[in-house]
């Protein structure tokens, strides 16, 4: 019989950890021979393949290896999903323990066929904010997951780190603004024609971070929509992380995404990575939301260019502008109806983060079209403007245009 999923588990050095996986994988609802699990190996020097072949006589399981050149999970990730068979991909992080109902819920996101969809799963105790309930790591060691959680569930720093935003919209996923921004590769299941539709991971994001937020965004640019399973639950392990080392890198990372996406929710993103607020993703982008619609009516200035000068524009609006303007207007419509003019380059983009480099135009002009940002995001705004400009003016911005 086909299986009806796969769980791909990509690890490096975790062996002991991929071994309680896979036994919890066997202890699942539905019969082991109806979901097939692959583990891509990021390059492990431990016993990790020993491990997995210990599991062959219990579980359909595949393993893959790739040499070791530093951190590549979404390399082996696309890897573990190119043996994959089955209609749906499960993708679980190595340092999970898995509830008995996990793949059941997962497949059950997935039963109506008209239904696309990319499914979030619950992840108990992730939270790298926070230290880890007293406990926590001898229990899951001693215990099976289900009386794991029965012991902590009503313990707040047990609680997934995304709990408080989506309780917040009762843990609908799609009545967020921004859903990517809360999809993680910590647990979550895609059909596999649609992982296979939009390319994978990014197998450029060699680092840790982001992989994930940019695969979801594909995702959604793709049509899906997003759900949260409260019933497709693991619990993380409690381990240690370099905090400064994984904030670098997830910089980096938002980089290479905004680079490919340099649109104001990427681009809003990357500002937030950068000053170390991303749970600020979903509310800041919300507000850009609001404000959009109700500066749609406010008009940037008419700019007046000197001969030869060179001038960037931040809240462009649909102002006449001098033809050799460099332009960046947050809101999409009023960028899609502007008449294209010769030589003038038109961004869609709030100007937190632009393409040009240091000191490349003589001025740069933010307009009143960003007031209702200016307390937010005044700083950042001012920053990036007196990086690419050798004079900027922005007294307009000193009060709403509403007010």
């Amino acid at each position: 019989m086909p299986p009806r999923a796969s769980v791909i588990i990509p690890t490096y050095n975790r062996a002991a950890l991929v071994g309680r996986l896979l036994g919890q994988l066997t202890r699942q609802s539905i019969p082991v021979d109806e979901f097939e699990v692959v583990v891509a190996d990021d390059g492990s020097s431990d016993d990790t393949k020993a491990v997995v072949a210990a599991y062959a006589d219990r579980l359909r399981v595949d393993y893959h290896y790739q040499e070791d050149l530093g951190f590549r999970a979404g390399i082996a990730r696309n890897a573990g999903a190119r043996l994959a068979t089955a209609p749906v991909l499960i993708f679980l992080d190595a340092g999970v323990n898995a509830g008995p109902d996990l793949v059941r819920a997962h497949l059950a996101e997935h039963a109506d066929q008209e239904v696309r969809r990319a499914v979030a799963g619950s992840a108990y105790g992730f939270n790298p904010d926070l230290a880890p309930p007293a406990g926590l790591a001898d229990a899951l060691a001693a215990e099976p997951p289900e009386q794991v959680l029965a012991r902590y569930r009503d313990d707040p720093v047990f609680l997934d780190l995304r709990h408080p935003t989506l309780a917040a919209v009762h843990f609908d996923m799609d009545r967020l603004a921004a859903p990517f921004t809360l999809f993680f590769t910590v647990n979550f299941s895609i059909r596999a024609d649609d992982f296979r539709a939009v390319g994978g991971f990014d197998e450029s994001m060699v680092r840790w971070g982001a992989e994930d937020l940019e695969i979801a965004y594909r995702f959604a640019r793709h049509g899906l929509s997003f759900r949260y399973s409260r019933d497709a639950w693991v619990i993380e392990s409690p381990h240690d992380r370099d905090v400064p080392t994984r904030m670098r890198d997830f910089t980096e990372n938002m980089a290479l995404f905004w680079r490919k996406f340099p649109e104001p929710a990427v681009e809003m993103g990357y500002a937030l990575v950068a000053s170390d607020r991303f749970l600020d993703w979903e509310r800041d982008y919300r507000d850009l939301l609001a404000w959009t619609e109700q500066a749609r009516d406010v008009e940037a200035p008419d700019i007046v260019a000197a001969a030869g000068e060179r001038v960037a524009v931040l809240g462009a609006g649909s102002a006449a502008l001098p033809s050799a303007a460099v332009l960046f207007e947050f809101d999409k419509s009023l960028v899609d109806s502007a008449p294209p003019v010769d030589g003038q380059a038109r961004y869609h983009a709030i100007g937190l983060r632009t393409p040009l480099p240091d000191q490349s135009v003589d001025r740069v002009v933010i307009t009143a079209r960003l007031a209702g940002l200016w307390p937010r995001w005044g700083d950042e705004l001012t920053a990036e403007a007196r990086r690419i400009g050798r004079h900027v003016d922005f007294p307009s911005i000193v009060e709403s245009p509403h007010e």
